[in-house]
């Protein structure tokens, strides 16, 4: 007999629909197959299908050929998140239609038990997005939100802690079952549909730190607030225990909270990865991801052998990614960030599929200045000229050329660590760069590091003075052509700090002394950044 179902399998960050047919044969040799391009685990369903069945009270076809096929063939299916429909479909097709009912009693056979039957016709209107424990309990698996939006028609079954997240991806109808045995019992009528656990209300910002923590730095946090109001990069220089770590920690606090848009997006990536999303919204708060410098380029990036994995670039996308200790990084990894830092996205292509995930985000590095660390402080460095220009080697120019403020930072004083007084609160920064974010609205751009270059003339027109000061920048070989696209969004933003509709020769100015190279760098030799 045959039943079909609907399910759901990942690709990239987008869920596929999956049609699962179950087509049962009696009175043959026993066998199993899974057909339509399962990966390692859908094949594994098996195993957990039939235990499943088993300590649920219905009894697993014997004698039988069940062939399970996933539509369509040519997508690539993985995960264990078809286990249910698997399940439910060979339940389905096992049971014996009027006929063949009265067919066995004729010949002197036994009917099919009540408990055990499943009409097929009971599927149509559902689709099943769970794993399957050997005990028949449902489990949620990672990519709920993409699933669930991919049959968003139907009414979809899932685990019960992953139905806060279904219900985000705004489907018509989300059901929740604890069992196997549940789900049967209430596609029958039998038992009624569970209520949702219920949703507790989180602040989610409690727990982000407040930039009056830190003492001291003023031009360090100065930067830190053009960045969260532009969106720009930011590279911290400075001795251990400058501050460096502290002060990145902190600008997702300072940063609005993400659009609808681009909190869906990025929740979706979340829930692929495998990180969890709050239970009562999608992701509000800009993420902010530490990976360590041990990283890979793949998971940086984004990919793998199997199945391609978004990377710490796409989770990042509409917040902060921190590489702390920068010149400790693979310099290829380094390197290969390099296009989604313009482009805002990742095209990952394997031999098996090929992938784009999101990744827009805003990057902060941070480094010492010499391997040991000292360079430039109280304490003398103990590092060679050999070993410092191998360290700074590791960064290459097109990548410093992506960063558009440079802050070359000092350990705070004696004074400013004892003293009592607090720094301005992330709250009262924040309302600066909301306003500053509002003015790149209304230009029709989420935030100023968004604007073409090619219409930087119409949105931030610069004055004869502020020109000739950027030819000299562009004679001097301190920048590029990029950076001088560059400089000026971060002076369009300046000016819109300063609620000023123009850009003046001094945010030109304090445009350009952002981007400055630290001095470590001339003093190793390090030009064009």
């Amino acid at each position: 007999m045959l039943s079909s179902s609907a399910s759901a399998t990942l690709r990239g960050i987008d869920g596929q629909r999956v049609q699962v047919e179950v087509h049962v044969v009696t009175g043959v040799l026993p066998s199993f197959s899974v057909v339509g391009l399962p990966d390692a685990s859908c094949r594994e369903a098996r195993d957990r299908v039939r235990a499943a069945i088993n300590s649920n009270g219905f009894k697993w076809p014997s004698q039988a050929r069940v062939t399970v096929n996933l539509a369509p063939s040519q997508v690539r299916k993985e995960g264990a998140g078809l286990d249910l429909a698997i399940a439910l479909g060979v339940i389905a097709a096992s049971t014996l239609d009027e006929k063949q009912a009265e067919r066995e009693l004729d010949e002197g056979g036994v009917r099919q038990p009540e408990h055990q039957r499943l009409p097929p016709e009971l599927l149509g209107g559902h689709g099943f997005v769970a794993e399957l424990g050997l005990d028949g309990s449902l489990r949620s698996v990672p990519g709920i939100l993409s699933r669930v939006a991919a049959i968003d028609d139907l009414a979809v079954v899932v685990a019960p802690e992953a139905a806060h997240e279904a219900t985000l991806a705004g489907a018509e109808k989300v059901r929740c079952c604890a069992s196997l045995r549940q789900v049967v019992d209430c596609l029958k009528g039998i038992e009624a549909w569970p209520d949702h656990p219920p949703i507790p209300t989180l602040d989610h910002r409690r727990h982000v730190p407040d930039l009056a923590d830190v003492a001291g730095h003023p031009f360090a946090r100065q930067a830190l607030e053009i960045a969260a109001a532009g969106g720009h990069n930011l590279l911290l220089v400075g001795p251990p225990g400058a501050g460096k770590s502290m002060l990145a920690k902190r600008l997702p606090g300072i940063m609005p909270d993400m659009e609808n848009e681009v909190a869906l997006i990025t929740s979706r990536v979340h829930s692929v990865a495998g990180l969890g999303i709050p239970n009562d919204s999608l992701l509000r708060v800009p993420p902010f991801r530490a990976p360590h410098h041990s990283a890979s380029m793949t998971a940086l990036i984004g990919g793998g052998s199997g199945r391609l994995r978004p990377g710490e670039i796409s989770c990042a996308h509409g917040g902060v990614l921190f590489l702390d200790e920068l010149g400790e990084f693979a310099p290829g990894a380094l390197d290969a960030m390099r296009q989604p830092l313009e482009d805002g996205s990742v095209h990952i292509s394997r031999a098996h599929a090929s992938v784009r995930y999101p990744a827009r985000f805003c990057l902060v590095a941070a480094m010492n200045p010499c391997p040991c660390g000292l360079l430039g402080s109280v304490e003398p460095c103990r590092c060679n000229e050999q070993s410092r220009q191998r360290y700074m080697r590791r960064l290459s120019g097109p990548l410093l050329d992506r960063i558009d403020l440079r802050v070359h930072m000092q350990r705070p004083s004696a004074n400013q660590l004892m003293s009592s007084d607090k720094g301005e609160s992330s709250q009262s920064v924040r309302a600066r760069v909301l306003a500053a974010r509002a003015k790149a609205h209304t230009r029709g751009f989420p935030s100023n590091s968004l604007i073409p270059a090619g219409q930087l003339d119409e949105f931030a027109p610069i004055s004869d003075a502020g020109r000739s000061m950027l030819k000299g920048a562009l004679a001097d070989g301190r920048l590029s052509a990029r950076g001088l696209a560059r400089v000026r969004m971060v002076a369009r933003t300046i000016a819109d700090l300063a609620d000023e509709d123009t850009v003046s020769e001094t945010s030109i100015a304090s445009a350009l002394a952002l981007r400055a190279r630290p001095v470590l760098f001339d003093s190793l030799g390090v030009t064009h950044v």
